[in-house]
């Protein structure tokens, strides 16, 4: 199964003509904030967005499991044939090897998560061309790849890893 994921992932080349600037994603990243209802209330639950490189928020999904808010994205893109070739995507959670295989499918170019990231993640969105953002609050954040998407507006508002 992974296998021909990896196969699939070889044949997808995403947009290169799409940018985002440091101070539209910290527009993003406050208003994810604000949407976190039920983490607010409970905790323990992972929340996943889609959004314009405009920093608006197309959709928003709370889940405990971080996978179940990435495919209920998926399917609502789908369902409403939203082209993600332009968007950003957002998560709580770890930017593992199944999220960024999961963001390649949907063709987004950005994948941005407050939390960290796995080798194997790193890898595949290496290959693959997404621009990976890590530790993503407030305002600061580490590119991992795809750098050259990355439009600093802001004097020195983050690093680059």
């Amino acid at each position: 199964m992974f296998g021909d994921l990896m196969e699939e992932i070889d044949s997808i080349r995403l947009r290169n003509d799409v940018s985002l600037s440091d101070e539209k994603l910290f527009v993003l990243i406050d208003k994810v904030r604000k949407h976190e209802t039920i983490y607010k209330q409970a905790g323990a639950v992972h929340g996943c967005a889609l959004a314009s490189t405009e920093g608006e928020i197309l959709m928003f999904v709370e889940d405990v499991g971080r996978h179940n808010a990435v495919d209920a994205i998926a399917g609502f893109m789908w369902l409403d044939a939203i082209d993600g070739s332009d968007k950003v995507f957002y998560t709580t959670g770890r930017l593992t090897s199944e999220m960024v295989i999961k963001c390649a499918q949907m063709r987004i170019p950005f994948l941005v998560s407050r939390s960290g990231l796995t080798q194997m993640g790193h890898s595949i969105a290496k290959k693959t061309g997404i621009t990976m953002l890590g530790r993503a609050s407030g305002r600061h954040y580490l590119a991992f790849t795809g750098k050259e998407r990355l439009v600093r507006s802001l004097p020195r508002p983050t690093a680059l890893a």
